[in-house]
């Protein structure tokens, strides 16, 4: 049965960066795009000055999350940070770092209370954070410690997706001469059990069909062109299947991406991160979601970065963020009352 509706909490990401902007045209292309309500955590007055110099008119109302519902056809909602930053669009500046690090803190305070539905990010770059002394190695790092319980972090799972395909690296930011050091049958396990879980908890699929690529080309063609499929990747599988999961593979990765492969199944989990974002930036290079799995709480964030070459001139697409507003939602919907709780 679905959850009663609550608005998402959207954060500000870096000032500096397309976050903001994209906010606004979100709300402003509202009703075309059959947007959930939302409300964005960040300076009132930095929205205003955005929204000025691009000659947008977006009445902007601070609110609290109880009135955000019956404010979102009129105006964007704002939760207001405490204090106001002031920061010139395409120039980041460290100065700005508590305010996007306050975002954050107060998107995910608001799920975990039960005020918003779920959180959707908007993109940061670390670089800024860490001179202003962030000490995490990323967002989804950040999310995890802000997820603590009992000093015990839960570990995430990157997943792109689209409506066409989702997918997910099983190592992610790492060089590709270190992925077979780093490829473990018991990582690939420990990976899979986290979708599967979540597929069926968030997305509503019964009995997940989850298909897995080799590390090598043609899957090793058994071991011509390396072991690792034989050795690490398939009897990962064979555990999987022992437990009920539904487990296939490992695939040559060349063909496993088109239409009627996709067709049978509902995820695949790509051995390094290339092999899992080239399908789906390919397929959906503007409407790509980032969802992180294995998190107490929903989040979503466009697949894309702060793009500070283009912020405050107005030519950013928001399709990501809206296909992030979207699912999150979606999932929100979907998700059982036990994981909501």
């Amino acid at each position: 049965m679905p959850l009663p509706s609550l608005p998402l909490a959207l954060t500000q990401g870096d000032p500096a960066g397309i976050g903001p902007e994209l906010a606004l045209r979100a709300w402003l292309e509202r009703r075309e795009r059959n947007l959930p309500p939302f409300a964005c955590i960040a300076s009132p007055g930095h929205l205003a000055q955005t929204a000025d110099g691009l000659g947008w008119q977006v009445p902007l109302r601070i609110c609290d999350w109880h009135e955000v519902n019956e404010t979102f056809a009129d105006a964007l909602p704002v939760i207001a940070l405490d204090s106001g930053i002031a920061v010139t669009p395409g120039t980041p500046d460290p100065a700005t770092a508590p305010a996007t690090i306050a975002s954050i803190d107060h998107a995910v305070a608001a799920v975990r209370t039960g005020k918003a539905g779920a959180v959707v990010t908007n993109p940061i770059a670390k670089s800024v954070l860490y001179q202003a002394g962030f000490r995490h190695p990323g967002h989804t790092e950040y999310l995890a410690h802000l997820a603590a319980d009992g000093g015990v972090e839960p570990r995430p799972v990157m997943m792109l997706w689209c409506d066409e395909l989702a997918v997910v690296p099983v190592t992610i930011h790492e060089a590709l001469r270190r992925v077979p050091e780093l490829l473990t049958t018991q990582l690939i396990v420990e990976t899979a059990r986290i979708v599967a879980a979540e597929l069926t908890a968030r997305f509503g699929i019964a009995t997940p069909r989850l298909a897995f690529s080799g590390l090598n080309p043609h899957a090793g063609e058994n071991g011509a062109m390396g072991d690792e499929d034989m050795k690490i990747i398939a009897p990962a599988i064979a555990e999987l299947r022992a437990e009920g999961i539904d487990a296939r593979g490992p695939y040559p990765a060349d063909t496993m991406f088109h239409a009627r492969a996709r067709a049978g199944y509902d995820a695949a989990l790509a051995m390094y991160h290339d092999q899992a974002l080239i399908p789906i930036k390919t397929i959906a290079f503007d409407e790509g979601v980032n969802v992180t799995l294995g998190l107490p709480f929903i989040r979503t964030s466009p697949d894309h970065g702060t793009a500070f070459d283009i912020a405050g001139k107005g030519i950013a697409r928001p399709d990501s963020l809206c296909a992030a507003l979207k699912l999150a939602a979606r999932m929100a919907e979907t998700q059982t009352p036990a994981e909501a709780a």
